[in-house]
């Protein structure tokens, strides 16, 4: 077997076809668009590369075949926050034969060591982590925009290996046709109507401010996390430009209290439902065959990303009232049947809570892996954020 260093265009066609190949059978795999997985790795397009860089391989066997692929990162940032400096793995593919993995992953690894690092977790992004991160281990249906889909093999490639679970990664989703439970109800309206509380949905005309609102409301709310960093205006930009021709306006929420930021909601389209018909590719055609699936109203499902309330206005029963807010948009919208929250991890106690209040069903199951590249070393879960973050914002902890 080789391991090729992906490094011009017939070696990055390579790491696309694979995927192909890989899934080529798969009735639920949707293809992601080619453009949206080059731009992780495009210095110009990519703000993590400011601090941080990648790679990435694919490998053939010994008749030449594709049967592999793979990428290592390292953010910087973020690496040195663990017990271990740890970097990431992520766009795995591979055919079902351990030995192949096995390379993919010790290559990850010894590029990883090479610059410092004594762990990898995978399958992750070089981004942010709404999108391309975490394996797929229960729940093979449609995958929405932006969550992996895999094989279901990949699992046993992965802990053979010795990778260990770091943290689990549910996804549930709420159908709309059902009303939502009466108490929930409750709380959001009598919420709404607080003279004090204000909701708003984003304005393309006002993106600056509603940049600068989620930035105070992510970097509080997240801020007792253990691998916290402040989230990047310039990667929240670039989030907004990429996607501006799926944002529905009335699908991002903020709440305010007396005009100051406390929380937010982000939803998106499900447009997975439209790339299913593309196969990664935005040509021309494809481009005036997703304008007319659009239109057609194609999409019936809706993908929240990300939520967050400052600690201090934590069980309050905003998030319900931002939800009632949210809900008049979709009833103006029949065609919606179904939002996927994804995703919640093992370690957010609240927001797991806050799924189950609101009626959604499991639905999907990721774990993001971590692995040790020194037997000595102490394997740690990833710890859980305090639920009592509301009481050490206002000092009483």
């Amino acid at each position: 077997m080789k391991i090729i260093e992906v490094t011009d265009k017939k070696t990055i066609k390579d790491f696309h076809n694979l995927a192909r190949r890989i899934y080529k059978d798969d009735p639920y795999w949707v293809c992601p668009l080619e453009q949206e997985i080059e731009s992780v790795f495009s210095p110009e397009k990519n703000v993590f590369f400011q601090y941080g860089e990648a790679i990435r391989w694919i490998l053939k066997s010994d008749k030449g075949e594709m049967i592999g692929r793979v990428a290592a990162f390292i953010n910087k940032k973020k690496a040195y926050n663990y017990q271990q400096p740890t970097g990431g793995m992520g766009f795995f593919e591979c055919v079902n034969d351990k030995d192949a993995a096995f390379l993919l992953f010790d290559t990850c690894r010894d590029w990883l060591q090479k610059r410092g690092m004594e762990a990898m977790d995978g399958p992750i992004n070089f981004g942010e982590n709404d999108r391309f991160w975490g394996l797929l281990v229960e729940g093979f249906t449609h995958p929405g925009y932006g969550m992996q889909y895999h094989q279901k093999y990949y699992k046993d490639l992965f802990e053979s290996y010795g990778f260990k679970f770091y943290f689990e990664q549910v996804s549930n989703h709420l159908n709309l046709k059902k009303p939502f439970p009466e108490r929930f109800w409750k709380i959001a309206e009598w919420v709404s109507k607080k003279k004090e509380f204000c909701f708003e949905h984003f304005r393309f005309e006002q993106a600056e401010k509603y940049i600068d609102d989620l930035k105070h409301v992510y970097d509080t709310a997240w801020a007792y996390h253990e691998n916290f960093t402040p989230v990047d205006k310039k990667d929240l930009y670039n989030t907004l430009d990429t996607a501006r021709d799926i944002i529905e306006e009335e699908f991002i929420w903020f709440a305010y209290n007396e005009g100051e930021p406390i929380a937010f909601l982000v939803m998106f389209p499900d447009i997975n439902q439209i790339l299913k018909h593309l196969n990664g590719k935005m040509n021309l055609w494809n481009k005036l065959k997703y304008a007319r699936l659009a239109k057609s109203n194609t999409i019936t499902r809706a993908r929240i990303t990300i939520m967050g309330v400052v600690p201090k206005f934590q069980k309050s029963g905003i998030e319900s009232a931002i939800f009632w807010n949210l809900d008049k948009v979709m009833q103006k919208k029949p065609h919606y049947t179904e939002i996927e929250l994804s995703w919640v991890g093992d370690f957010n106690p609240k927001m797991r809570a806050l799924h189950e209040s609101v009626g959604a069903v499991f639905a999907k199951r990721h774990i993001t892996y971590r692995k040790l590249f020194k037997d000595e070393n102490q394997f740690t879960r990833s710890t859980i954020i305090p639920v009592d973050t509301k009481e050490k914002a206002l000092g009483l902890k």
